[in-house]
């Protein structure tokens, strides 16, 4: 039987790739669909070795003119590469004579003036500030072969381009009078764990910089045009604890008014200052009004900070709010394992964040080790039929008594009735695959005669509204500082991330042309998904195969007839993987 799979269009996704498979009328094991996975391999030659494998290859991948993938810079030169990623700044548009810094991490000392006679406690800051030439390499590995596990290459020599970007934080020289700044900052789209972090954190570092106008715009772009929204004033007493609660001190909403209309308000409050906290969407709306700020020669600094929960941002190792999703998800899924266990023919279910990427759900059923299937936007997946997940689930049932299923919002889309409504925000609105999924197990299982009990968990807006964990505050902290240091600095339309473990500065446009996924195709994937030593199930609708399963940094040759153990549990994943990137 052939079998023709294609990755969903995504809202902000270049990538749409047509993937063929080859394969037996039986159920692909979740641990061969991960070597089966090798469907983002970059060349032909892989292709071609999978395909006498009976494996997964990739069919077309083109990408028109107009499209931008973060692979894409792989084929530019350094030259181009820097110009790619080179910072608009206010020098670009003003002739502006830099003065000295007013930032010092030790508030409570005094900065000598210009015209002090004694530099010594200036020369007591060591290096705490950042050459402005200073900058980060984007890409740290250099591929030889291009069927290296998760190898981004173009070509068969994998040429290496570096890809230098912009090193974040605190410059010895800056461009605006923090007495002349008054500073604007905007929450929105929907809610995630540390939004009271970098609020807060922005506040801190203006005051210490020396800036007494700051203001809390309401509800989003919202807030810019609707008059019964006034901003709150901020000052470091009234953010001082925000970051004990969650949600957000301004609220945050989707949508809002044209850009020309956000300018305006700018203008007439007087502001030069704008942090923009928020995802995809938002990051377009800060810089469609950094574009009409430019078109009308305003000096604005106009500042992005990433919010996606779903870590889906590009270029960037991570994003605020998601180390808090993958912790707090863990108690949704151990609730499920214990309904799951507890009960005769008990199946749990549990829906959780990733309308476009399901890195959330992947590594929280990595984390838990309760997981038996687990089901993202990325790999597509059928319910139905021999090699369909009911029937997966049904074996699990029949041999284990129980199943725990992990699935994420955007998850298998294709399967329910389309829609095409959007959102404030332009986005989709998805159909829920959970509710769906628990109903065709209710009705699998009927028809079979069997009785089960299945439980559904959804504790999306539970992990939202929460506090922010030790290491989102961290991260929420310093990107919180990093952006008005790059304002201060005289950059605009720019977003500040994390790449490499070092913050960075990144245009934002080369942030948001679409939305990062999971890889399939890569080292960690095969490392966790390894088959057990021993213990296979006999009685399974799997045949015999011959397979070679990559375990740490040797390769072993087992048969099997079923991917899971008949002693201990090993997670399952049906139609996707279990990591992502090196």
């Amino acid at each position: 039987m052939t079998t023709t799979l294609c990755l969903p269009t995504l809202s902000f996704s270049s990538r749409n790739l047509e993937i063929r498979s080859s394969v037996e009328t039986s159920f692909i094991p979740p641990w061969r669909s991960h070597l089966l996975a090798a469907d983002r391999l970059r060349s032909c030659k892989s292709s071609r070795r999978l395909r006498k494998r009976g494996g997964v290859a990739v069919g077309s991948s083109e990408k028109s003119s107009s499209e931008t993938s973060q692979d894409d810079h792989t084929n530019l030169t350094e030259e181009e590469v820097e110009k790619k990623f080179k910072c608009p700044h206010m020098t670009d548009l003003f002739n502006v004579q830099p003065m000295r810094s007013t930032f010092c991490t030790k508030s409570s000392c005094p900065l000598p003036t210009e015209s002090s006679s004694s530099n010594s406690r200036w020369e007591d800051l060591g290096k705490m500030f950042v050459h402005d030439d200073d900058r980060v390499l984007l890409k740290t590995i250099k591929y030889v072969n291009p069927t290296s596990s998760g190898a981004e290459c173009l070509d068969e020599d994998c040429n290496f381009i570096h890809q230098w970007v912009i090193r974040a934080g605190p410059r010895s020289k800056i461009y605006f009078d923090p007495a002349d700044v008054k500073a604007a900052i905007v929450t929105c789209g929907g809610l995630c764990p540390g939004l009271n972090d970098v609020i807060r954190q922005i506040v801190l570092t203006l005051d210490v910089y020396g800036v007494k106008k700051m203001l809390g715009i309401k509800y989003g772009y919202r807030g810019f045009f609707e008059e019964t929204l006034k901003p709150t004033v901020l000052t470091r007493d009234v953010v001082q604890n925000i970051h004990l609660s969650g949600g957000s001190l301004l609220g945050v909403s989707r949508g809002g008014a044209k850009t020309s209309d956000i300018v305006d308000a700018l203008q007439e409050k007087g502001i030069n200052m704008l942090f923009v906290v928020g995802g995809n969407g938002t990051h377009a709306g800060a810089h469609a009004i950094h574009e009409e700020a430019r078109r009308r020669r305003m000096k604005l600094a106009v500042v992005g900070v990433p919010k996606t929960i779903d870590n889906d941002i590009l270029l960037m190792d991570k994003t605020f709010g998601f180390d808090t999703a993958v912790e707090k998800a863990q108690r949704a899924i151990n609730a499920a394992y214990i309904e799951a266990n507890s009960a005769y023919n008990g199946i749990g279910i549990v829906k959780l964040m990733g309308r476009q990427s399901g890195f959330i759900a992947m590594h929280a059923s990595l984390a838990s080790g309760q997981i038996d299937v687990c089901l993202i936007p990325e790999v597509p997946f059928s319910l139905d039929g021999t090699s369909g997940v009911l029937q997966h689930i049904q074996h699990l049932i029949e041999e284990r008594g129980k199943a725990v299923i992990c699935v994420a919002e955007g998850a298998g889309q294709d399967l329910l009735p389309p829609s095409s409504m959007t959102d404030p925000s332009g986005n989709p609105i998805l159909g829920d695959i959970g509710t769906h999924l628990q109903r065709e197990i209710k009705r699998h299982f009927k028809a079979a005669n069997t009785p089960v009990d299945v439980k559904y968990i959804d504790p999306t807006y539970m992990i939202r509204a929460c506090r922010a964990n030790a290491s989102d505050g961290i991260l929420c902290a310093v990107l919180g500082q990093n952006a008005v240091h790059g304002a201060f600095a005289g950059y605009s339309g720019i977003t500040v991330g994390i790449a490499n473990n070092h913050y960075v500065y990144l245009p934002i446009p080369e942030v948001i042309s679409h939305a990062r996924n999971v890889d399939p195709d890569s080292r960690i994937t095969r490392v966790f998904c390894s088959l057990p030593d021993k213990r296979v199930h006999r009685n399974s609708p799997l045949k015999p195969k011959r397979l070679v399963v990559p375990r740490f940094n040797h390769s072993r040759t087992i048969t099997s007839r079923v991917p899971v153990p008949k002693l201990e549990t090993v997670a399952v994943y049906v139609g996707t993987v279990c990591s992502s990137g090196d």
